[in-house]
């Protein structure tokens, strides 16, 4: 008699005290509470609601703890995105606000290290990306912002602000005002700003989602320019798809070089000069106001219209050729990022979501039976994981067009989740494939779906 076969292992339970700051507990909690927010890493999850962000382990030694970030109680400030950045030995937590500022944690510290407006909205969603690209690497924290914006902070940029940050912490005659700026930034923050780029998309309307997804050609009669260029896709309201040219931007005017370098030593100069004369008078505080950031020039390339269908969610694949977007229809398209192509439909999947994932593809050669035979990337095939909660399934279609290989049960309440990707980590050693967890809200059980047919 055949034992049923299981397509998914336990990894560990993340129940404990602290999951009650954000509704644990409750029927439902963790897909009915729509201000509730996820983000896995390869050994903790974070949550996190309105005003606090729980970090929770399944190991029996993994840090438990809370953070409540320093939000505007006069604004209404509150968390609106949450994501994992891991960058080399920094593991940090980004938090995004209605407001458009970008706070990120160190999780070893349990303190801030950064803080930034990033544009006055409400910012949608990060996504750490990295691709290979015949000329360099790209590796970029991507940030969505309400209604139509896109902002990319470069993988470098973040590290040096790490390890100036590190640099500064741990210096015996270390200040915490040593090396910031004589005058806080537009939100009053006295942190460096990171350099970023900035992109206006929503010339088809405000956007749902969106994805950097990769390096593009220039234009026909810019070949011979320096400047980088991305392309982006746009999911919303309007449009269901969009896509974009983003231009980097690099150039700038040598007087406006000069002058963005003279006026504020000159500012500062007579500021300075101007205290030691008035020193007994007190001057009044002055309040900065928010100055976004001159948009990049974002060029659209296509769109597609079907009112009154909407655009709803976006996945990318780990090279970025492919993006797996849900609508109001229940509907899911498979497009292909490069031709700006829809090569693939399915139909009766409201409210789903999708996760790439990475399969094992069975060979017919004796190494691959090998006990010894450590798998590679060319062994794995990309697959799409589909959860349908209306349904309580999970399904995994092998790309681009292949057939269903899995067909798994899950609870109502569920949740798939995927690790996020690392800056800067090392081909060395074992290929580790892309892979799907799911989260049960109702046993607080964390499983990890198996990438092989034989498990």
């Amino acid at each position: 008699m055949s034992t049923k076969r299981s397509h998914k292992t336990e990894v560990g339970c993340i129940a404990c005290e602290e999951l009650e700051e954000v509704g644990a507990g409750k029927q439902g909690w963790l897909v009915e509470n729509l201000n509730l927010l996820c983000a896995l890493d390869t050994h903790s999850l974070a949550l996190a609601n309105r005003s606090v962000v729980v970090i929770v382990g399944w190991d029996d030694d993994s840090p438990r703890f809370k953070i409540r970030p320093d939000l505007s109680p006069i604004e209404s400030e509150y968390i609106t995105a949450l994501e994992w950045v891991v960058v080399d030995g920094f593991r940090l937590i980004a938090v995004g606000t209605s407001r458009g500022n970008l706070l990120l944690y160190s999780v070893q510290d349990r303190q801030m290290v950064h803080r930034q407006m990033v544009f006055p909205g409400r910012i949608l969603k990060f996504r750490a990306c990295g691709r290979n690209h015949r000329d360099g690497s790209s590796e970029h924290l991507s940030v969505v912002i309400m209604p139509g914006v896109i902002a990319r902070f470069d993988a470098l940029d973040i590290r040096k602000m790490l390890e100036d940050w590190d640099r500064q912490a741990n210096s015996p005659f270390w200040d915490e005002t040593h090396d910031r700026p004589d005058h806080p930034d537009a939100t009053g923050s006295s942190y460096k700003r990171m350099p970023y780029q900035l992109w206006n998309v929503d010339k088809c309307g405000p956007s749902a989602d969106a994805a950097i997804t990769g390096i593009m050609p220039p234009p026909l009669l810019e070949i011979q320019s320096d400047q980088r260029y991305y392309s982006a896709v746009v999911v919303g309201d309007d449009a269901v798809i969009s896509a974009y040219r983003l231009s980097e931007d690099r150039s700038r005017s040598l007087v406006g070089a000069i002058l963005s370098k003279v006026v504020p030593a000159t500012f500062s100069t007579i500021a300075s000069f101007s205290k030691m004369i008035w020193r007994g008078e007190q001057s009044p505080v002055k309040k900065y106001e928010a100055k976004p950031q001159p948009f990049a020039k974002a060029s659209l390339l296509t769109c597609l219209k079907d009112p009154p269908r909407k655009g709803e969610k976006l996945t990318l694949s780990p090279s970025g050729t492919l993006a797996a977007i849900t609508d109001s229809f229940g509907r899911i398209s498979l497009l292909d990022t490069q031709a700006l192509v829809v090569v693939r439909l399915w139909k009766g999947y409201r409210d789903a979501s999708c996760l790439f994932m990475e399969m094992f593809a069975r060979k017919d050669g004796s190494s691959a039976n090998s006990s010894f035979y450590e798998p590679s990337r060319s062994d794995y095939c990309l697959c799409l994981a589909i959860h349908a909660p209306r349904k309580g399934i999970i399904e995994v279609w092998e790309m681009r067009t292949g057939s269903r290989l899995l067909t798994i049960q899950c609870a109502k309440g569920s949740k798939i989740l995927q690790p996020t990707y690392r800056f800067g980590s090392s081909s060395d050693g074992p290929y580790t494939p892309l892979q799907v967890y799911l989260l049960n809200g109702e046993s607080c059980q964390l499983s990890v779906l198996n990438n092989s047919l034989n498990l």
